[in-house]
């Protein structure tokens, strides 16, 4: 979970030609999660993940979206896109692995046409029977489990003949001198 604090502000609205005051700080909580893309997709209907550009309304309703925080009222947004920094900070969180696994060896995967989608990721999660409560986790860590998840129930590779000897010869070498022994 992200956590903002916007400072008290005034600022000059240009539509409304008047200043706005914001007498007190107000703290924010935003959660990137599967709920916040399902709802954003269910508004666009178009996939929120992927290369397409995005308008500063589809922006700013993610970020509405991704709002735990109750009972926020639409002016507030304003204020968060008037705070310096604060969407930099929302960017940086959306795109955090929120993780400590890392992938290593993996052949580079085929890039798939398949578009990612919310209800594409709930598929994974039925089908990998990841329990429905991780729709609120962070996006990036729930994708990292499923990815887990696809990686350990893929059929185990066999081994090259040559590949299972030299793994053997290298044991019996590291046995022999652990035993200081000579076979």
């Amino acid at each position: 979970m992200l956590e903002l604090t916007l400072p008290a502000l005034e600022h000059w609205d240009e539509k409304k030609e008047v200043f706005v005051t914001f007498k007190k700080a107000l703290t924010l909580q935003f959660e990137h999660s599967l709920v916040s893309l399902s709802k954003w997709e269910s508004k666009y209907c178009k996939p929120f993940l992927g290369t397409s550009n995005k308008t500063d309304e589809e922006i700013l309703d993610y970020i509405k979206f991704m709002t735990i925080t109750q009972n926020v009222k639409d002016d507030v947004y304003e204020r968060l896109v008037q705070t310096r920094g604060a969407i930099e900070k929302i960017q940086k969180y959306i795109d955090a692995p929120m993780t400590a696994t890392t992938f290593h060896n993996e052949a580079a995967s085929k890039s798939s046409s398949e578009r990612i989608t919310a209800e594409l990721i709930y598929y994974w999660m039925i089908a990998f029977q990841i329990p429905f409560e991780c729709q609120k986790w962070h996006l990036n860590k729930l994708l990292t489990l499923v990815r887990v998840c696809e990686i350990k129930n893929r059929p185990q590779k066999k081994m090259k003949p040559q590949d299972v000897n030299a793994r053997n010869a290298a044991l019996n070498a590291e046995r022999l001198k652990k035993l200081n022994t000579k076979g």
